[in-house]
């Protein structure tokens, strides 16, 4: 059934403003799944389509957002999440109701044009300089190790997991993810190894543990950084692992091998070149680069370089994500080998959402520290946000060896 189902009370809020009826046409393009639309004034609006989907819950609580999402597309749909404007008992369910009818909704999504220039300006106002790349990193990573160590699995992992089973932890799959990287650029014994975006630790504490690598592991987060150094003494690894507060564009040394996990999307599209080409000056003849990177599909690439989405704009300011065709050919530019490429865009997506549901528990405990609500909301949409783009394919994590002839 299309269009308006039923509706609990009267039209008048409607007749008042066009706004909410402008919300009444957007979900009547419903093809696919089934919306309940609950108005400020509490008239309760059921759309369903003739195709299989979920079956999602939105209520408005100010008009604003209607006018937020007509002007900004998915950002101003985001904007307004943030602000409380409308809220939802499931909101991987109306993601998910927006990618079953990605076709129907595609050109309210993109918002305006102005919007979108106005957001890509703002966006290429924090460029990935030195001082911005530490600036931006620090936006993100320094909101506390504390903060992080709440819902994180105990080895403060904080990329893709891969899971190889169903009944397998977390803990488990973000192992298996960091000790398939290392086996893929064949780590031995005596190889030193840079690693590019370390994080809170983990990988080089395995590398150097486990695979007995001397180990130069950079990160731009203070506190990154301080709990990484901690980390490394508390496993009696110090004369194997040097902690580096440091950009990648300052190392001069040689390496047998480099590893960096998700750190690539932070690098900028205006320095993807100079990245590859110190990937390739820092590696030994011969030498191994294990990537981890998250991708977008190719097919969205060019419109997703032209504006700014909720990501970059809320999350990882400076930050973007090369399409797989782009990748090969910056790797190819750069004079490097592309040796081999493994997929698991389905772990991150559970990944994600097993987070949410950790940020959910962690919740009252964090509250306290002074996260705000929207604060909240904030982590909470892009758990999901992110979620929902690798389930739909428009987002994918893969694994990738490069090496320097």
């Amino acid at each position: 059934m299309h269009g308006l189902g039923t509706s609990l009370t009267t039209h008048h809020t409607l007749r008042q403003d066009r706004r909410f009826r402008l919300a009444l046409r957007l979900a009547g393009l419903v093809r696919a799944g089934h919306l309940k639309l609950t108005l400020p004034d509490g008239s309760v609006h059921c759309f369903g389509g003739h195709g299989p989907g979920p079956c999602a819950e939105v209520i408005l609580h100010s008009p604003r957002a209607i006018r937020r999402f007509a002007l900004g597309g998915s950002l101003g749909w985001a904007e307004a999440y943030l602000d409380g404007d409308w809220s939802s008992p499931d909101l991987r369910a109306v993601m998910g109701l927006a990618v079953a009818n990605e076709e129907e909704w595609d050109a309210v999504l993109r918002g305006n044009a102005l919007v979108r220039l106005v957001s890509r300006i703002l966006h290429a106002l924090r460029p990935n300089t030195r001082r911005g790349a530490r600036r931006n990193i620090a936006a993100h990573y320094d909101l506390g190790n504390e903060f992080y160590a709440a819902w994180l699995d105990p080895s403060m992992t904080y990329s893709s997991a891969e899971f190889a089973a169903s009944n397998e932890t977390l803990e488990e799959a973000q192992a298996r993810k960091v000790r398939n990287l290392l086996a893929a650029i064949d780590l031995r014994p005596g190889h030193s190894l840079l690693e590019i975006g370390c994080g809170w630790g983990y990988l080089a504490e395995t590398a150097a543990r486990d695979f007995g690598a001397r180990v130069v592991a950079l990160t731009l987060s203070r506190e990154q950084h301080a709990y990484a150094m901690a980390r490394i003494s508390k496993a009696g690894l110090a004369d194997r692992v040097e902690i580096r507060l440091q950009d990648w564009r300052d190392v001069k040394e040689r390496f047998d091998r480099v590893a960096s996990v998700e750190m690539f999307e932070a690098v900028g599209e205006a320095y993807w070149a100079p990245f590859f080409s110190a990937l390739r000056d820092r590696l030994t003849p011969g030498g191994r680069a294990g990537l981890q990177i998250i991708t977008i599909a190719d097919r969205y690439f060019e419109t997703y370089r032209r504006s700014a989405d909720f990501i970059q704009r809320y999350v990882f300011p400076g930050g973007m994500l090369p399409s797989p065709a782009r990748l090969r050919e910056e790797t190819s530019r750069a004079g490097l080998i592309w040796q081999s490429e493994a997929w698991f865009g389905q772990s991150y997506a559970e990944t994600l959402r097993q987070w949410n549901a950790r940020f959910q528990d962690a919740w009252p405990r964090l509250a306290p520290l002074g996260y705000g609500e929207r604060f909240k909301r904030l982590w909470e949409y892009y758990l999901c946000y992110c979620e929902t783009g690798f389930r739909a394919g428009w987002t994918d994590v893969g694994r990738f060896v490069l090496a320097r002839p």
